[in-house]
C-alpha cells in the first residue's frame, strides 16, 4: 500500500529543516508534525505547510524567513516541480508535471488496488451495520444504514485495516416473543382455527402470508403439540424466514455479511451473567424496586439506566434484560472475546440517548471508550417527484427495501443515500432516482465510465492502441487537471477512514466524472493525423488510467461500473 503525497512531502520538509540546522541557518530544536493542507487557491500549487510559523517561538525568526530558509534545504525530488515560500510564511509546492505524468503508468500498472493507503497498518475494525430486528423483511429506513454501514467497510478496507462486517440479530427478549405469538396466531388462523391475535401483536400481511404457508407445508402440526412449545418452534422458523428475507435483500443492495451474531448466545453462553457480576463487583450496579440499574452517573452520565426490569412488571426472566444489557456483554464480546481493536456501530439517530451509555459501559468494564465509536445517521424521507411517499403501493403498509430495489435499483440508492453526511436529514426522491440526465448524480457519474468505455471501445475498432505510448507528453492543462483530480482518490479514502464519512466518497465521484468530461471537451484523445499519433497513445492511456480509478471509486460504494448505459 502507498504512502499520501502529502506525506511524502512533510518528509521532505522534516527532512529540509535537520539540513537547515546542521547548516546553522536554523537553530536546533526538535522537529514538530508537519502540517500539509491543500491551499484554497488553486494558483498557490498543490499543498501547502504552515509549519513556519509553529516554528517562530522556538526559532526566535518571523516565519516568513524561517519559511524561506527551509525552502532552501529542501532536498531534490521528482516529485516536486516548484517550492515557493510566501507571506506570511506559508510554503507553497507545485507537483513536477512530468511526475504527475508518470503517475499513469503507475495507475495502469496497479490496476483498482492503487488506490488502496496504509493508514490502518492492519488494525482489526469491525462495522456493525443494519441489524434490524429479524420480525419483518427490512423496510426503506435500513437503506441508509446499509449504505453507510458498507461504504465504510469497503472504505476501511482500501485504507489499510483488518474490516469484519457484522449482523447482529435481535433474536432475544420481549420483541421475539411477541413476533412468535403473532405467527402462531396467523398459522392456526389460515388452518380456520379460531385463534385470537395476542393483545400485543405484529401487524402486517407478511405475517399473514407466513401463517399461510406454514399451515401448507404443516398442517395443523403445532396445534397438536403444547402451546409453548408451539410458539417457541414457530418462533424459531419465522425468524430464519425473516433472516433470509434480509440476507437476500442485503445481497440485491451488494451488502454482504461476514458475521450474523445472535443476541440470544449473549445470554446462553453465559456472558451476560459473567459482565454484570464484573459490574455489580466494582459497584456500578444497584437494585431499585426490584429492577437492576447501571449505576452510569458515577462515571459521569447524567443519570442511571435499568439493566434488567423489575419481575413485578415483566414476569418471564427472558424479557427483562434490556437492550442495554446485551450492550454491556455484546461490547465485551467483540473488544475482549474477539479481540476488535476498534468496534464501529452504525445507529440510526434516534438511538443518541443510547450513545454515550454504550461508551460509558466500556469504561465500567476496564475497556479503552475510544475503542467504541458509534456512527449516527439521520432519517430519509422518501419523495416521488417531491410528493412525499408514506404508504407501499402494493400492500398499503410500511414500504420494503425490496419494493424501492425494485424500482429504482440498488446503484441508485446507495449513491443517493452516500451523497450527504450520515448526520444530515435528507429527501430520497424516486422520480429523479430513476432519470437518466446530468441531474440524477449516479447516473452521471456512471455515464462518465461508459463514456470512457465506449472511446476505448471505437479506438480500438478503428485501429488506434496504446503500445508505446509515452506518458510524458500528457502535460496540457486538460491532461493535468484530470490526472490531479485522479490523485486526489487515495486523500479521500483517507479522510473517509479517519473521519468515517463516506460521503466524500460520492462528492469525489461526482468531481471526477466532472473533470473527465471537461478533459474531454478539451482534449482531443483520438486523432488520425500522423502528427498526433503519439499523442493518441498516450491519451488511451490516460483515459484508460481514468477508468480504473473511477471504477474504484465505484466499486467501493459498492456500484457497477458500466461499460454501456
Amino acid at each position: 500500500m502507498a504512502q499520501l503525497i502529502r506525506d511524502d512531502i512533510a518528509a521532505l520538509v522534516a527532512e529540509g529543516i535537520r539540513s537547515a540546522q546542521v547548516a546553522g541557518d536554523l537553530p536546533a530544536f526538535d522537529v514538530p508534525a508537519i502540517p500539509i493542507e491543500r491551499p484554497k487557491v488553486a494558483a498557490h500549487g498543490d499543498y501547502s505547510t504552515g509549519v513556519s510559523m509553529g516554528l517562530a517561538r522556538s526559532a526566535k525568526l518571523k516565519p516568513l524567513e524561517i519559511a524561506q530558509r527551509l525552502a532552501a534545504h529542501l532536498p531534490a525530488s521528482n516529485l516536486i516541480g516548484k517550492v515557493e515560500a510566501v507571506p506570511p510564511g506559508y510554503i507553497n509546492f507545485a507537483l513536477a508535471d512530468t511526475w504527475l505524468a508518470g503517475q499513469v503508468e503507475t495507475i495502469l500498472a496497479q490496476g483498482e488496488p492503487w488506490g488502496s493507503v496504509d493508514v490502518g497498518r492492519g488494525a482489526r475494525v469491525q462495522v456493525e451495520f443494519v441489524s434490524a430486528n429479524p420480525t419483518g423483511p427490512l423496510t426503506v429506513g435500513s437503506a441508509r444504514n446499509a449504505a453507510i454501514g458498507d461504504t465504510l467497510a469497503s472504505v476501511l478496507q482500501a485504507a489499510g485495516y483488518a474490516v469484519e462486517r457484522e449482523y447482529y440479530m435481535n433474536d432475544a427478549g420481549s420483541k421475539i416473543r411477541k413476533f412468535g405469538q403473532t405467527i402462531y396466531a396467523r398459522y392456526a388462523q389460515a388452518i380456520n382455527y379460531n385463534e385470537p391475535l395476542p393483545e400485543e401483536y405484529y401487524p402486517g400481511q407478511y405475517l399473514i402470508d407466513l401463517g399461510r404457508q406454514l399451515a401448507t407445508e404443516h398442517g395443523d402440526k403445532f396445534l397438536n403439540m403444547p402451546r409453548a412449545q408451539a410458539v417457541d418452534e414457530l418462533t424459531h422458523i419465522g425468524i430464519q424466514a425473516m433472516l433470509d428475507d434480509v440476507r437476500n435483500t442485503l445481497k440485491r443492495m451488494n451488502v454482504h455479511m461476514d458475521t450474523w451474531f445472535s443476541e440470544r448466545s449473549l445470554y446462553t453462553s453465559g456472558l451476560f451473567d459473567r459482565v454484570i457480576k464484573m459490574l455489580r463487583d466494582k459497584g456500578l450496579t444497584s437494585e431499585k424496586d426490584g429492577a437492576v440499574w447501571f449505576a452510569a452517573q458515577e462515571l459521569g452520565e447524567d443519570k442511571d439506566a435499568v439493566l434488567i426490569r423489575s419481575a413485578d412488571v415483566i414476569p418471564d426472566p427472558e424479557d427483562r434484560p434490556t437492550y442495554l444489557a446485551s450492550d454491556v456483554a455484546y461490547v465485551w464480546n467483540k473488544l475482549v472475546d474477539r479481540k476488535f481493536d476498534k468496534a464501529i456501530y452504525i445507529w440510526g439517530a434516534d438511538h443518541q440517548g443510547d450513545k454515550p451509555r454504550v461508551i460509558a459501559v466500556a469504561r465500567a468494564l476496564g475497556l479503552d471508550p475510544s475503542k467504541v465509536v458509534i456512527v449516527l445517521y439521520q432519517l430519509v424521507t422518501l419523495k416521488r417527484g417531491g410528493e412525499l411517499v408514506r404508504m407501499s403501493k402494493s400492500s398499503g403498509e410500511f414500504i420494503t427495501l425490496r419494493e424501492v430495489i425494485d424500482e429504482v435499483g440498488s446503484d441508485a440508492i446507495r449513491f443517493t443515500l452516500l451523497t450527504r453526511s450520515a448526520d444530515s436529514t435528507m429527501d430520497f426522491d424516486l422520480k429523479l432516482a430513476k432519470e437518466q440526465s446530468s441531474e440524477n448524480p449516479v447516473y452521471y457519474v456512471q455515464y462518465a465510465h461508459a463514456r470512457i468505455a465506449s472511446i476505448l471501445k471505437k479506438a480500438r475498432s478503428e485501429g488506434f492502441g496504446e503500445a508505446g505510448g509515452d506518458v510524458s507528453l500528457l502535460v496540457t492543462p486538460g491532461d493535468l487537471s484530470l490526472i490531479r483530480k485522479m490523485l486526489e482518490l487515495r486523500e479521500v479514502i483517507a479522510k473517509c477512514a479517519v473521519d468515517l464519512s463516506p460521503h466524500h466518497l460520492a462528492h469525489y465521484a461526482q468531481d471526477l466524472a466532472a473533470t473527465f468530461h471537461a478533459f474531454y471537451r478539451d482534449c482531443r484523445v483520438v486523432s488520425s493525423l500522423p502528427e498526433d499519433a503519439e499523442m493518441t497513445k498516450a491519451r488511451l492511456k490516460l483515459v484508460r488510467a481514468a477508468k480504473t480509478v473511477l471504477a474504484c471509486t465505484l466499486h467501493l460504494m459498492g456500484m457497477n461500473a458500466p461499460d454501456s448505459m
